[in-house]
């Protein structure tokens, strides 16, 4: 019945409840016991219905029980009436690194630890400190949760903290927080809170903690939240999710979730869902109905059965006061009891859309202290609601209310009443303020760290004086750390006796941090009633400044001394005194409290010097001298100065007239940016500068300032002295000090500064602060804010607040400023000796300069030459070469745009509308486009359009415009519309203007198309210029002129009235000479004879016939040739009607031609020619040599304007130009050699070759080299040069070959693959080499050629017999290399038989033998020469078949290939990766191993990386044959080899062979030797004979290889056994040993190298083998240099300690003792933790026999090692003394050793060997008749006795072993006696 009614509670109220605690109600009532703990509440119109004194309604209530049952029912919430398991809503209000804070209704607060979230989370994090480093998936705490997140929580705990405070651990995991679910209850559409357990491909689990339920939300499903809650980012294991359930299946074994936020905030709980009140959850959102209504809040009816309440403070409060009964709601749960199952709901409107955060987070005020605060309603034993200015609702617990319980008087409560109380906390689940009218907290300096600053005098109380400092309470729940070093000026030894617990104490905050709640003071007496500023960061540090610190740490070079917050400067020794301080540590302390000047200071790096010499010192000199200084100057006074020297940041001036010292810094030169380090550069020593401004005066220097901005306003007197005189509003002038992230600082001449925060800084948006201020510009800014208490003030410097007039006049009145200043330099400039910088003074833009061109630039600007004044550069950029063609020599008029006076360059101007200048008059005002010519900073210099005059115009508008984006920014070639100001260059050479509105700018203006060249038709500038007049010449003329210069294909030359005229290279000599440059005959200045040849149009440069009208405007083309002069001038004519592309086709192929180089084409790859002035031609680079090195470098072997011999090979596509060739005529036919490019690589096939024109040949497989190799294209990529040779050109494809026996074949290189282009290229009996195509069913298909296959069938593929499943395909993949001997040829049918045995080829079987297949039988073996016979007929039959099916598929070739094999068949990633040709191992060769021998080498085949085990049976037959006394072993896998001490190369490479791995039949040398067969047929006798004989070759051939004795005769012999062992180091090591045999260092350490490479980084022994033989080698035959480079990379990828202990142990076996010593010292410094160090270097020293060296390493081993090692190692050392040093010592060692610890039995035993191997017989039994009279354990006693008896019967008498046996007895008869006893 209980359960049925826990299951199926009903409604109503519970009537028993009722009866029983009615008299409790009543008495509650009475007293008034509403509450235990506060309440908040915030609302405008939420009570009207509490206006009125609450005592009536109260009356009312106790008429009826039932009222009284709600009443007493609607309590709030407190500590005491939570309990253990208690379901609860709660939002995060803080996220910290291990723990969340969580506000919980009601104002009440608890917390959640890390290890709370979810049993994932805590996972992670434990690997995490297992790991011991971050994990990189693993997210912190604030990244997973914010604060206002509504979290589900279960009380966990509840304790009581040592302060008495109580505190509420709560959870998170779902796994205690849905534990009340089962897997059975969950119903699609419950609303549940999981966590991220983990992220999987097509989702992520969520653990919802339900036992039995797994639950899983899909990828879709999660999209939505992932875009807009979590920015994009995938979910984190631990990320908290509101989760609704979309299916369950399985009884709810497998749940489908959705967190679409749509779908989770209109989740609402229903009744089909089964909630009970078991299982209810708070959060859950559900409709109810209200029962009844009561002042204090409303009972509620939901989900049929079951009632809630809801307390005041979470009714809606727009509604407040307008419930009635049994209206319908939404409510929220809030929490659930579990005893008492009483269930709390809230109404407000914000906890009704679940998965929504709460909005309001704090409240502004907190902290404030607010007067006269009306009180709203009193409730007697639980607080006051009050009601604040803002009309919200505030609420003060009752303990809050007073100071204390005795002074309470709740009538001062009534409402109405006024109270004075301060804001101390703000509830976020109830949304109300809380306050406390306690007179402590009103009171109170400070209510949470926030309000602390670093450097602030505070008050506390001392709480406890521990070792680490004492803790002093700062007020309401804040405390502070004084660390011992600061509880008083001197270091305290017993700060009990001065500070006692309770103690009021007065210090100085050091460093706050609020977030980790840190605090740390000094009660050091001089930092707390210190008057001087505090530091309290490095912008407070001004030079000059004194102040307290103390010293943190005394070094040699000075004292380091700290501030207030972290901040620190350093004392330099220098600085610490007067006098010199030899040793600072003697005469300062750590904590000593010092007054220091700070130096300088850099922020920005953290950096501060300071000095402990105050300049306050009593030197008379310097009272005098001050007091001089206080004489002659003030701040703000204006005054003259003498440069005196220059410093990096400015000027040490002489203030006249008394000569005092001051500095004008670098800005402060001028108002303009650029301008103040001109002025810098040019004013020298001993200049004077007038009206200079005194900024500020000190005892150490005067800053001055010559702004002219800043003297014009302190003379205006618009310079405020004092806070007070400044208001907000004024604008003011001033300078930029400091620029920081948040603002910048601005300073006024009278010395008081103000901030400019970024928001207000400029009207455009400030991403970086240093974009837009530089330190030191002058500035306007308008002051916005004054806070006169704490003298400081923000300020704006947006140019909308600042502005000072017109727009127009401001940035006129800033350009002429800023051109006097330049007139001002120049002045100074022309003072100089220099003639360059005299000249560069008197040049002003606007000048025309007459100049001769130097050379052309590679960026396309022209430098001139520097004229009569050495050292100046002239130079016009590319745009200012205005697209004419210069070059050197070269006269040109140009203009000067503008003079660079620090770089001291000249930028001048070929554009030919600023050369000829128009005169025109200009009116003031007038509005004129113009053309940017150059840029400065801040003003621009344009040209106008119409006239060509020089203008120049402000960019900036304003003192503070200076920032500009890359949009607004002006660029040279830019259009401008200026509107002139003056209409007269004055002394600057520029007009002066104004621009007008940034829309009329155009942009840059480029060439139309039509006007722009061809990029074939580069244009001579000379003869461009000057062609505009007429000519009267006709063809044939016969002219004189003068060469006026000379290019590599043509020279200009100047004819009489100014005619320009061009001789082209080829109409120079009748005949040239290859390689030479024609017009290289002509100089400059030569007179020469020409005819005219034709003429070119000047626009076009097209050649026009001489009638064309346009003919008398062209340039002449003449010819200067004797032939041509000789004849009679007609008859050129005709040729030259004729158009260029008619002439072109006159040019046949084959033809030869003299043609002149142009220029290389680098990215259309061709030389470019010209035949004749009109005929051009291109030549492909392929086709200009067939030597790779000049196609490499084309430019080395070509230069422009040679002539080149070449022959035609066809018009170009273009019809333009003729194609030629250097290399003869490009016929690509069969027998032609021809240099291709390759375009494509195929694998496993060949490759693809292009030609110039097209044309496109293919390289096969077999044609790539003359010796074949496992990766043949590894070589090719696309875009090589290959020379290739034409096979045939039958197809449209040609055919081509690679081969150098093709290519060169004058150098008869030796070929070791012969071609097999067809089946009458075989032979039989041939050993031939091919890849494999396919395998098929029938056998293996080997291409031997092009076109031509071969077939193995499986017989003839390997020893091994192959079952239906065997690995052929895997381990003969396509394109693997094989060698194959040719068994039979059918002519006929195009057939090769072809056999891989090894027998057959001399070669390794095919497969493996570590892939234990098995052998065939015996008996089969010896008969299979008949075998053969009989079934030769069946296998011709087979053969035949077989070969009709290839046919009909192709050759052979393509049918070889079977879709469903290839899919199947392997790459082998092994192979291609060591890019060797790896050999398939022979199966047999094994069959003798080392019995220590344990696996199988897996075969290099073998890709799956996993190592092969043999079974023993599959080898037995062969293992009998063959060795038949030994006994069976596993053949195996090379031996990995332990080294443990240097490995030394003289040690016999045998005794390192415990076996061999398997090896080949026979080196490469041995495949030649074998004689070729007859070809002829045989006989099947012959034949069987001869197999039987091919048998026992074979055999023996395996006998030999059985000897494990055998040594790799080669590298090729180690290359393939380290292939089938990678990891054996013992293999690497005799591989180096066979290359240092040979004294090949060299390649000794590049198989280290190799091996280091490929040993698995998992074999860390192997690999440190071969890392102490690199060490070994070095040593031996490297440098000390080469050592200790190996050495160190050693260490690095070892442990080093090993390294060490091989080095060392290297050292000394090659007699380097000193080199050991000095390792031996640094690895007892590394490793003094390690008793190995000190055991191996004890050894040392005694084997060089120092043996007092050796006993004082003993002590220094006991010194440092931990204490329970100290018998090992003194055991050790006895040991050592007794082998190497003195017996008598050891004894002595021991002896010691034993009185202390006597029942060490390990001590004895070794004590007891040593004497044996060392000792004579009467010491040995001396020490046995002690040790059995030891009182020791029987079982060890028995040891000793055994070991006493067994050396009596080795060395002693019978009589000698009876009496051992006798004192056993003894001994045994007298323990047993005891016990009976």
């Amino acid at each position: 019945m209980a359960a049925m009614e826990e299951s199926f509670p009903r409604g109503g109220t519970r009537k028993t409840h009722k009866s029983e605690k009615g008299k409790a109600f009543q008495q509650s009532v009475e007293q008034d016991n509403l509450f235990d703990i506060s309440t908040e509440e915030e609302s405008t119109k939420r009570r009207k219905i509490q206006k009125e004194p609450a005592k009536t309604k109260k009356l009312k209530i106790e008429k009826t029980e039932s009222s009284k049952f709600v009443t007493e029912k609607i309590e709030i919430l407190s500590v005491e009436s939570l309990c253990e398991g208690m379901r609860i809503l709660g939002c995060v209000k803080e996220v910290n690194e291990l723990e969340l804070v969580i506000s919980l209704p009601n104002g009440l607060q608890g917390c959640v630890q890390v290890t709370e979230i979810c049993d994932a989370y805590t996972k992670k994090l434990n690997e995490q400190v297992v790991q011991e480093e971050p994990l990189q998936d693993l997210v912190s705490l604030p990244e997973l949760f914010s604060p206002g997140m509504l979290v589900r929580c279960v009380v966990s705990s509840l304790g009581v903290t040592k302060r008495g405070k109580k505190n509420v651990k709560l959870s998170l995991n779902p796994k205690n927080v849905n534990k009340v679910l089962s897997a059975e209850a969950l119903k699609p559409g419950m609303l549940l809170t999981g966590t991220v357990s983990s992220l999987e491909d097509h989702g992520y689990l969520v653990d919802i903690g339900v036992s039995g339920a797994r639950a899983f939300l899909p990828l879709q499903k999660a999209q939505e939240y992932i875009r807009q809650k979590n920015k994009g980012a995938k979910l984190k294991v631990g990320q908290y999710l509101n989760c609704l359930i979309e299916e369950v299946k399985g009884n709810g074994g497998v749940v489908s979730l959705s967190i679409g936020h749509s779908e989770v905030s209109a989740a609402i709980a229903t009744e089909e869902q089964n909630w009970t009140l078991n299982s209810l959850l708070p959060g859950l959102v559900l409709k109810a109905q209200v029962q009844k209504v009561t002042p204090l809040g409303l009972t509620l009816k939901f989900l049929s059965f079951f009632t809630g309440l809801v307390d005041f403070m979470h009714l809606d409060p727009k509604k407040a006061g307008t419930y009635f009964s049994n209206q319908p709601v939404r409510a929220c749960v809030l929490c659930v009891h579990p005893r008492t199952r009483a269930v709390r709901l809230s109404l407000r409107p914000v906890f009704l859309q679940p998965g929504r955060p709460l909005t309001r987070l704090s409240c502004q005020q907190l902290g404030a202290v607010l007067d006269d605060v009306p009180v709203q309603g009193f409730f007697g034993n639980a607080g006051a609601t009050f009601r604040l200015k803002d009309g919200a609702l505030a609420y003060a617990r009752l303990r809050q209310l007073s100071n204390s319980k005795k002074v309470f008087k709740p009538e001062t409560f009534k409402p109405g009443n006024t109270h004075k109380c301060r804001i101390i906390d703000y509830s976020q689940m109830d949304e109300l303020v809380l306050l406390s009218l306690r007179t402590s907290v009103i009171e109170a300096q400070f209510l949470s760290y926030h309000d602390i600053k670093p450097g602030v005098l505070v008050k506390g109380k001392v709480m406890t004086i521990k070792p680490y400092g004492m803790l002093v309470k700062m007020g309401r729940q804040m405390r502070g750390l004084v660390p011992p070093l600061h509880l008083a000026d001197i270091l305290m030894k017993n700060p009990e006796k001065k500070y006692h617990i309770g103690d009021e104490v007065k210090c100085r905050v050091l460093l706050c941090d609020p977030e980790a709640k840190k605090l740390m003071m000094t009660l050091k007496k001089t930092l707390v009633e210190s008057k001087l500023p505090a530091i309290t960061c490095y912008a407070d540090a001004k030079p000059g400044l004194q102040t307290h610190g103390f010293i943190l740490r005394v070094k040699d070079y000075g004292c380091i001394v700290k501030f207030y917050n972290d901040v620190q400067g350093l004392v330099p020794r220098h600085e610490l005194s007067a006098e010199y301080v030899p040793n600072p540590e003697s005469v300062f302390y750590t904590g000593q409290v010092v007054k220091v000047a700070v130096l300088n200071c850099e922020p920005s790096k953290e950096r501060m010097l300071l000095s402990f010499r105050l300049s306050s010192d009593p030197k008379k000199e310097c009272v005098g001298h001050s007091q001089k200084k206080k004489k002659a100057i003030n701040a703000g006074q204006l005054v003259d100065v003498k440069v005196l020297e220059k410093t990096k940041d400015g000027l040490q001036v002489a203030v006249l007239p008394h000569n005092i010292p001051g500095f004008l810094p670098t800005p402060h030169l001028s108002d303009h940016v650029t301008n103040g380090p001109l002025l810098y550069h040019w004013l020298q020593a001993g200049d004077t500068l007038h009206r200079v401004l005194c900024l500020s005066e000190s005892e150490e220097h005067v800053l001055l300032c010559r702004k002219p901005a800043l003297v014009s306003a302190v003379e205006g007197g618009q310079d405020p002295k004092s806070f007070s005189e400044i208001h907000p509003g004024m604008l003011l002038i001033g300078f930029v000090k400091n620029i920081k992230d948040y603002g910048v600082f601005v300073q006024f001449p009278s010395g008081l500064s103000g901030l400019a925060p970024k928001a207000i800084m400029s009207d455009k948006f400030v991403t970086s602060t240093s974009d837009h201020f530089v330190e030191g510009q002058t500035v306007v800014a308008k002051v916005t804010n004054v806070d006169e208490e704490k003298q400081r003030m923000l300020l704006s410097l947006r140019l909308s607040d600042c502005a000072l007039g017109g727009l127009a006049a401001t940035s006129l009145l800033l350009l002429s400023q800023c051109l006097e200043e330049w007139q001002g330099i120049r002045s100074l400039m022309s003072n100089r000796d220099s003639v360059l910088i005299q000249t560069l003074a008197e040049m002003t833009p606007g000048m025309t300069l007459d100049l001769e061109v130097q050379e052309v630039l590679e960026d396309g600007s022209v430098l001139f030459s520097e004229g009569p004044v050495p050292g100046l550069v002239l130079r016009a950029s590319k745009y200012h070469r205005a697209g004419q063609e210069v070059e050197s020599g070269q006269k040109k008029k140009v203009v000067i745009v503008h003079v660079d006076m620090l770089k001291l360059e000249v930028h001048v101007s070929l554009c030919h509308d600023l050369v000829n200048r128009k005169a025109k008059k200009l009116k003031k005002g007038s509005e004129h486009q113009a053309i940017v010519q150059h840029l400065e900073e801040s003003f621009a210099i344009a040209s106008l359009v119409e006239t060509g005059h020089l203008a120049a115009f402000s960019l900036t508008s304003h003192l503070n415009d200076t920032f500009r984006f890359d949009s607004e920014k002006l660029q040279v070639g830019q259009g401008v519309s200026l509107t002139l100001q003056t209409t007269e260059p004055g002394v600057t050479g520029l007009l002066l203007a104004v621009e007008g509105p940034a829309a009329k700018r155009t942009m840059r203006q480029t060439r139309k198309d039509s006007e722009t060249l061809d990029e074939e038709e580069e244009v001579d500038p000379a003869l461009v210029v000057g062609t505009v007049k007429k000519h009267t010449l006709s063809i044939g003329d016969v002219v004189t002129g003068t060469v006026k210069s000379v290019k590599p294909t043509h020279v200009v030359v100047s004819l009489e009235d100014g005619i320009i005229g061009c001789i082209h290279a080829s109409h120079i000599l009748d005949d040239v000479p290859v390689g030479t440059s024609p017009t290289a005959k002509l100089k400059v200045g030569k007179k020469v004879t020409a005819r005219v040849i034709g003429g070119r149009d000047m626009k076009t440069f097209k050649f026009l016939p001489i009638s064309h009208p346009r003919f008398i405007r062209t340039i002449p083309e003449l010819s200067v040739r004797p032939s041509e002069l000789e004849k009679d001038g007609r008859t050129a004519l005709n040729t030259h009607t004729v158009s260029p592309s008619e002439k072109i086709k006159q040019y046949q192929a084959g033809q030869t031609v003299t043609c002149f180089l142009k220029k290389y084409n680098v990215v259309k790859k061709w030389l470019e020619v010209e035949i004749a002035p009109d005929i051009r031609g291109r030549i492909p680079l392929l086709l200009t040599s067939l030597s790779f090195k000049v196609l490499k470098h084309p430019d080395k072997k070509f230069r422009i304007g040679q002539a080149l011999k070449a022959t035609v090979v066809g018009p170009d596509s273009s019809k333009a130009f003729l194609c030629l060739s250097l290399i003869g005529p490009h016929k690509l036919e069969k027998g032609e050699v021809a240099m291709g490019r390759v375009v494509k690589v195929t694998p496993k096939e060949g490759l693809t070759v292009s030609f110039p024109f097209g044309k496109i040949g293919r390289v096969s497989i077999f044609h790539v080299s003359d010796s074949y190799s496992e990766t043949p294209l590894e070589d090719f990529t696309p875009q090589k040069i290959v020379r290739c040779y034409v096979l045939s050109a039958a197809a449209p494809v040609l055919t081509l070959s690679l081969r150098s026996s093709r290519t060169n074949p004058e150098t008869k290189s030796k070929i070791a693959d012969p071609e097999v282009n067809s089946i009458q290229d075989i032979e039989e009996g041939q050993l031939l080499r091919g890849y494999v195509k396919s395998v098929q069913l029938s056998g293996v298909i080997l291409g031997l050629g092009p076109s031509v296959t071969g077939l193995a069938q499986y017989p003839h593929v390997s020893q091994y017999s192959l079952s239906k499943n065997a690995p052929c395909d895997r381990y003969l993949p396509e394109g693997k290399l094989l060698t194959a001997k040719v068994l039979s040829l059918n002519h006929r049918e195009n057939q090769v038989e072809l056999s891989l045995l090894p027998g057959d080829t001399g070669k390794p079987d095919v497969f493996s033998a570590s892939l234990g297949l098995p052998l065939p039988k015996q008996e089969g073996r010896e008969t299979e020469a008949e075998e053969r016979g009989h079934r030769g007929d069946e296998k011709k039959e087979e053969r035949k078949h077989q070969k009709q099916k290839e046919k009909r598929t192709g050759k052979g070739q393509e049918g070889a290939q079977l879709p469903s094999k290839e899919k199947r068949e392997p790459r082998n990633p092994q192979v291609k990766k060591l890019g060797r040709r790896p050999h398939p191992e022979s199966g047999r060769e094994q069959g003798s191993g080392n019995k220590k021998q344990k696996k199988a080498a897996p075969s290099e085949e073998d890709d799956s990386g996993v190592e092969v085990y043999y079974r023993e049976g599959e080898e037995e037959m062969e293992d009998r044959t063959v060795l038949p006394k030994e006994k069976q072993t596993r053949p195996a896998e090379a031996p990995r080899l332990q080294l443990s001490s240097g490995f030394m190369w003289d040690v016999g490479l045998d005794t390192l062979t415990p076996a061999l791995p398997p090896r080949r039949e026979s080196s490469d040398s041995e495949e030649e030797e074998e004689p070729e067969q007859a070809t002829k047929k045989k006989s099947k006798k012959e034949r069987a004979l001869e197999r039987q004989k091919a048998e026992k070759e074979l055999s023996r051939i395996e006998e030999a290889l059985m000897d494990p004795g055998r040594q790799p005769e080669s590298a090729d012999d180690f290359d393939r056994l380290v292939l089938s062992s990678p990891n054996s180091s013992i293999l690497w090591l005799q591989y180096m040993a066979f290359h240092l045999q040979a004294t090949e260092i060299e390649k000794a350490r590049a198989v280290a190298e190799r091996a280091l490479k490929t040993i698995s980084f998992r074999e860390e022994q192997e690999k440190l083998n071969v890392w102490v033989a690199l060490l070994n080698l070095e040593n031996m035959y490297g440098s000390q240099e080469s050592l200790t480079k190996v050495f160190e990379r050693a260490v690095q990828y070892n442990e080093p300690l090993k390294v060490f202990l091989h080095l060392a142990d290297i050292y000394t076996k090659s007699e380097k003792f000193q080199e050991a010593g000095e390792l031996y010292n640094r690895m007892l410094k590394r490793f003094r933790q390690e008793k190995a160090v000190w055991i191996k270097y004890g050894a040392f020293l005694l084997r060089r026999g120092q043996a007092g060296a050796s006993h004082s390493a003993m002590q220094r081993a006991l010194e440092c090692l931990p204490k329970k090692e100290h018998v090992d190692v003194i055991s050790k050392f006895a040991q050592l003394e007794f082998q190497l040093g003195d017996a008598e010592r050891a004894k002595a060692i021991f002896e010691s050793t034993l009185s202390t610890y006597p029942k060490r039995t390990d001590v004895w035993s070794v004590y007891i060997d040593m004497i044996i191997k060392h000792g004579s017989q009467k010491e040995v039994r001396d020490i046995f008749e002690r040790v059995i009279h030891l009182s020791l354990a029987p079982k060890r006693m028995k040891f000793f006795f055994k070991r006493y008896l067994d050396y009596e019967k080795q060395h002693g008498t019978e009589k000698d072993v009876q009496a051992v046996k006798a004192k056993a007895l003894e001994y045994v008869e007298a323990k047993s006696s005891v016990t009976e006893d």
